[in-house]
This record gives structure tokens, sequence and C-alpha cells, in this order.
């Protein structure tokens, strides 16, 4: 169980701050059944090479082997809902106590928990364009077609391959998303860092921002992450217990 203590400490920052923003990763939405990348025996990663699955230039050469690997995943992600940690989230978001979230996720949780002002770094599995003429179409509608079929889905209009509307590896970040993310994290005096190892960029440069403005950082994680050191609180517990206990302290519960 997370400390009573620490749990008070992160509230008091988050309730004392004039603009306080979360990044959230992976951990987060482990506990609604989508895997993460690292975990031994569990991680995405641990079964292929991500070079081979999750990059732009493999997916262009050869986006059937893609397709073929986020099957299951997309199975998951068809089921999960958000859970307690999403929930917190929302609720210091409505509560005033906090601006906004960035997410390293791609699954569409913290807006179906509530929150509203979510600047999403990966992109997102809502959607899918055509890599040659750049249509846009609902991702599920996509994904559908090739479970129908067996067949890399095509674009309506120009036959193109679509490709979900995620930063595959080699891309570059939503230029809207990431000026979003970076006018909240310049004016941020505090940064709740939750379910996230930091251990991709640009994701983990993100909190030395925070820091370097004499900004104050809240570690909500299980495993030890590279800022666990200037934090101003490090709580290592499960995001699902930490965060609903922050939000009953902010509010006073």
């Amino acid at each position: 169980m997370p400390d009573p203590d620490l749990i008070l400490r992160a509230a008091k920052l988050l309730r004392e701050a004039h603009h306080a923003v979360a990044l959230t990763g992976a951990g987060l939405s482990t506990r609604s059944g989508i895997p993460d990348f690292r975990s031994p025996g569990t991680g995405l990663w641990e079964k292929c090479d991500p070079m081979e699955v999750a990059s732009i230039y493999a997916f262009r050469r050869n986006p059937e082997r893609f397709y073929s690997w986020v099957k299951p995943l997309g199975d998951g992600l068809s089921l999960a809902e958000p859970n307690d940690g999403h929930r917190a989230l929302a609720e210091l978001e409505a509560g005033g106590w906090l601006k906004a979230i960035i997410t390293q996720n791609i699954d569409g949780l913290h807006q179906r928990a509530g929150s509203r002002e979510v600047f999403e770094l990966h992109g997102n599995l809502r959607e899918a364009v055509c890599l040659d003429c750049h249509l846009v179409r609902p991702a599920k509608v996509v994904l559908d077609e090739y479970l129908l079929s067996g067949e890399v889905p095509r674009c309506a209009a120009c036959y193109g391959v679509m490709k979900p509307n995620v930063v595959f590896i080699g891309e570059l970040l939503p230029e809207d998303v990431l000026s979003g993310s970076m006018s909240h994290l310049r004016g941020a005096d505090v940064l709740l860092v939750a379910g996230s190892s930091l251990e991709m960029a640009p994701a983990s440069e993100l909190p030395l921002i925070v820091h370097e403005r004499r900004g104050r950082l809240i570690v909500v994680n299980l495993m030890p992450t590279t800022i666990d050191d200037i934090a101003e609180v490090v709580i290592r517990a499960d995001v699902v217990e930490a965060l609903p206990g922050i939000a009953r302290a902010c509010s006073g519960d």
C-alpha cells in the first residue's frame, strides 16, 4: 500500500500549485489489461524486435507483419476500460488541481475516464491515415476490415496503405501535440509523473523542463525512474492505489 505520508505530501504540492501537469506512461494502463513494452515476461518487446514491427521503415516495407503483430493488442484494447488511476487523474483535473495530462499512451483511456485536456505524444488508435493521400478514417472500421478479410487495409480513395495514427519509430511527434505539451510544461510548477519508467525520449526529457524552472516533481511508479533523485516526492506503489489516494487527499476526503 502507498505510504500515507507520501500521499499527503503529493496532495499538498498539487493543492498549492498554480499550474500542475501530469505525465503518464504505459504503467497506468497495464491494470486495464493493456501490456507495456518492457516488463519481464509480458512486455511487447520481449518477443519481437521493435524495429521490425513498429518502425515506419519496416511498416512501409512489410505492413502485413505489423498488422499480424498488432491484432492481439487490438483485441485487448477494444476490451480495455479506464481504471481507478485514470479516473483519479480526471478527478484531479475536474477539481482544478491538474491543468493537463501529457501521455505516452495511445489507448484513449484518459478521455474515456473524463479527462479533457489530454496531449497524446505518440498519437492514438482512434484513427487510421493513408500513407499516400493522408485520408483519415476511424481506426475501428479499418481494423474490422482487416479482421474480416485478413488483408492489409487500403485507402478507399487511392488504394494506399492505411496506417494507425500512432507515432512509429522514425516518425516525428505531432507538432500541435508537442507545442501544446511544451506550453503547459513551461508554465508548470508541479509535474506528476505516473506509470512511466521515463526510459524513452522525448518523454524522458520532459520532467527536466519543469525541474530546470524550479518546478517540483512527483513520481508514482512501481519501478525506479531516472528522476527519482531530483523528485520532491517518490511513491513506489501501484498507480491504481496511489492516484486515488492523492485525489481523495486533495478533495479533503
